[in-house]
């Protein structure tokens, strides 16, 4: 019988150590390891680049909860979607991406990889048959985030899964919105799972970090290739720092979630509110497949404001408790203006956001005291 979420959280990869007992993975502060003898390597390690035991436990920890066997950590979510992308893809190369993607994502590949020779198309991905007519001859990856951000479309992974497989491409879902606790796409028919650790991983806004995971295991090796070859990894403290914060995952998204929905149910009420974003609403248009692949609803809520542009920069400066900052997935709560923000590089583009709109990041606070610094924000 397979243990549950919180006591794989806690303590997949993460046995007591041989040599004192300690019940927690040590911080292997070394960029070294003595050899016995020429390539006598004690358990494999070298020098740390290459591996280093506390990163090793956190990569066992998080490709279990994503339910995969491999799990590749790096400096930050983006040096994971940059090798992962590299390691799918050639020059000559077509990937489909959400026409709402994010916009270091959007950057990343509209000004890094199309001068590697890598073109995309942007679809919806809430439509499966957009991404299918998104679909060229050369394609050879499909590119998910579920929940989108910031825009919180809900796309199909099974779906989509299954119109990759029957095109023999790979599907690669960014996972960080929902983290494994809400979803987990390799069961549902994703090649590979990709997160910002920083983000509801980490979840205390103090490491930052990276994660890819997958079953495949020649996509693994690859991974592993540029992980070594490139050298874009974490260090044994940020290694550390992430598998502790990992270990409250469940409980935490539990709460974020619980908030967010107390948040929706104030914003609805709001005449200065025009619209508001959140898979957790009865009549979002994703609700049926987010209910059916997602635990819960998850911390992140969008929403316009009636009056525009400078009255959704209004609010994020008004705030008390929502702190104006870009990121998200902390246990504190975070609002943003994502025109100005973490999608300016997306201007002028296809996935341009809309300039009224305003990013929340619920925490884990007491509810009725986000709410009512939202209410008052909003006037």
């Amino acid at each position: 019988m397979s243990d549950g979420f919180a006591t794989r959280a806690i303590h997949a990869g993460q046995e007591a150590d041989p040599t004192t007992g300690s019940v927690i993975v040590p911080i292997h502060a070394t960029s070294t390891y003595a050899q016995d003898g020429v390539g006598g390597m004690r358990a494999g390690y070298e020098y740390s680049r290459t591996g280093n035991p506390t990163r090793t436990a956190l990569e066992q920890c998080l490709a279990d909860l994503e339910g995969a066997r491999h799990g590749r950590a790096y400096a930050s979510g983006m040096a994971a979607t940059d090798a992962l992308l590299r390691s799918a893809l050639r020059p000559g190369d077509h990937m489909v991406i959400p026409d709402d993607a994010y916009g270091g994502t959007f950057r990343l590949i509209d000004k890094v990889l199309t001068g590697w020779g890598i073109s995309y198309t942007p679809a919806q991905v809430s439509d499966v048959d957009a991404v299918r007519a998104a679909i060229q001859d050369n394609t050879k990856l499909i590119w998910v985030e579920t929940p989108t951000n910031p825009l919180l479309n809900i796309a199909d992974i099974a779906a989509i899964g299954q119109l990759a497989d029957e095109r023999g491409l790979k599907m690669v879902v960014d996972n960080t919105f929902a983290s494994p606790f809400l979803q987990q796409p390799i069961e549902l028919g994703a090649t590979a799972v990709v997160h910002s650790t920083t983000k509801y991983l980490g979840g205390h806004s103090d490491v930052v970090g990276g994660v890819a995971v997958t079953s495949d295991d020649e996509l693994a090796e690859q991974l592993a290739f540029l992980q070594n070859g490139a050298g874009a990894v974490p260090g044994p403290f940020d290694a550390f720092l992430t598998l502790r914060g990992v270990k409250t995952l469940g409980v935490r998204m539990e709460r974020h979630s619980a908030n967010a929905e107390r948040v929706v149910a104030a914003l609805a009420d709001h005449p200065k509110v025009a619209k508001i974003f959140y898979p957790g609403l009865a009549d979002h248009p994703g609700h049926e497949v987010a209910a059916k692949q997602m635990k819960l609803f998850g911390g992140m809520v969008s929403f316009t404001h009636v009056d525009g542009e400078q009255a959704a920069l209004d609010v994020c400066a008004k705030t008390r408790l929502f702190t104006l900052a870009e990121s998200l997935g902390g246990v504190e709560s975070l609002i943003e203006h994502p025109g100005r923000m973490t999608h300016a590089s997306t201007a002028g583009s296809m996935l341009q956001v809309p300039a009224d709109l305003v990013r929340l990041s619920v925490g884990i606070e007491e509810a009725d005291d986000l709410v009512e610094d939202l209410l008052q924000a909003l006037g």
